[in-house]
């Protein structure tokens, strides 16, 4: 029997995420789980005129095609996918990988060279096609979120189907105030950060490329950020998990960083001219992810936090100029059971403890998102 939740979410992602239109053409990507929603993907696009296309991708052959890889080999496939991509109009991509530290053995510079010739596909999938990302639940996110498998897809059918029309009408009125603040003042443990969104711009996130999805975000200006940041959500990057990371910024630029991994956590920074400094600053406000569970595209929507990410600053109407062959986001959360904190914009106290102070942004704390 089909699952009806799953029925549900592909209307979702088709429907409001995608908005897929009669002749467009869809391609469908599956990472190890998923094929299930990638079925009834395909059923629904059909019944709307639409063309799709399923890539099917194991990530434990990924990895072996990590190992070996020559530039040489790269150059081919970035050339089979650029002509793919010239065609498409909207991408779904599933993640529903059964292990997420497949690579972390994978020699950096092989990862690098992977990550360099990606880049020129997925910025076109970004900023030519219609395009969402999400996960698909299975038993390896289940044990990240500590959680039985039914539990854990209960929770993920509940928060990636839930009324992100709703969500984003109340995320404008916290969209405005960031296009006329200059200057962000973040406070918390270990944590006293200043810097500056002047003109920079902010995109409202409500469903349209992640599932689940529940964030406003922005970017610095490139050479504003100073101050330090102690991050309190562990994240993953290639594969290893990091924890405990603190950032020393001078003049925009990350000039002291440690963690659990001090030394893969540096190379990462030293990829390219544009990883010590940060592409994105992002406030999340998803009511139903209240914890981490190693895995971003969950991570950072959790209400009562916000994320800093190193790296490659995306969409033009936020773009500070910031170039790299990473982004990375990390993940703080700012309620009391995680050690509070305070985001001011200029001289207006946004939100402390987690929770948003202005009376225009009270629709979006939890209790008045969740009805």
């Amino acid at each position: 029997m089909r699952d009806e939740r799953v029925k549900k979410l592909a209307q979702v992602l088709l429907d409001h995420s995608v908005k897929i239109k009669k002749e467009e053409v869809i391609l469908i990507t599956v990472l190890d789980d998923g094929l299930e929603l990638a079925k009834e993907l395909v059923r629904v696009a059909y019944k709307r005129g639409a063309y799709p296309f399923v890539d099917l991708i194991n990530t434990e052959l990924s990895r072996l095609l990590l190992d070996g890889a020559t530039e040489e080999r790269y150059l081919i496939g970035q050339k089979w996918d650029m002509d793919k991509v010239k065609d498409l109009d909207a991408t779904i991509r599933i993640y529903g990988k059964k292990n997420d530290r497949e690579n972390s053995n994978v020699a950096p510079e092989k990862l690098l060279l992977h990550n360099k010739a990606s880049k020129p596909y997925l910025d076109h999938l970004i900023n030519h096609t219609k395009w969402v990302l999400m996960n698909f639940p299975n038993a390896s996110q289940a044990q990240k979120a500590g959680m039985s498998l039914d539990d854990f897809e209960d929770f993920y059918f509940e928060v990636c189907t839930m009324d992100y029309g709703r969500m984003k009408e109340a995320m404008f009125p916290l969209k405005e105030l960031m296009d006329r603040t200059n200057n962000v003042h973040i406070k918390g443990p270990g944590t006293d950060l200043t810097f500056s969104i002047k003109n920079m711009g902010s995109i409202v996130c409500a469903g349209e490329n992640n599932i689940p999805d529940g964030e406003v975000y922005t970017a610095p200006v490139r050479d504003s950020v100073n101050g330090y940041i102690t991050f309190n959500a562990p994240t993953i990057y290639n594969g290893t998990s990091f924890e405990g990371l603190k950032f020393e910024f001078e003049n925009g630029k990350i000039i002291h960083a440690t963690s659990n991994h001090n030394s893969k956590l540096n190379k990462i920074l030293d990829t390219d001219d544009g990883s010590r400094y940060i592409g994105e600053f992002a406030i999340g406000v998803n009511p139903y992810i209240l914890q981490p569970m190693n895995d971003t595209l969950f991570d950072e929507k959790i209400a009562g936090s916000f994320h800093f990410t190193p790296g490659q600053s995306y969409n033009d109407e936020s773009y500070n100029g910031n170039d790299s062959k990473i982004h990375w986001d990390i993940v703080n959360i700012q309620r009391p059971d995680y050690g509070g904190g305070e985001i001011w914009f200029d001289d207006l106290l946004v939100r402390k403890d987690g929770l948003f102070v202005p009376h225009y942004l009270l629709p979006l704390n939890p209790e008045n998102l969740i009805k």
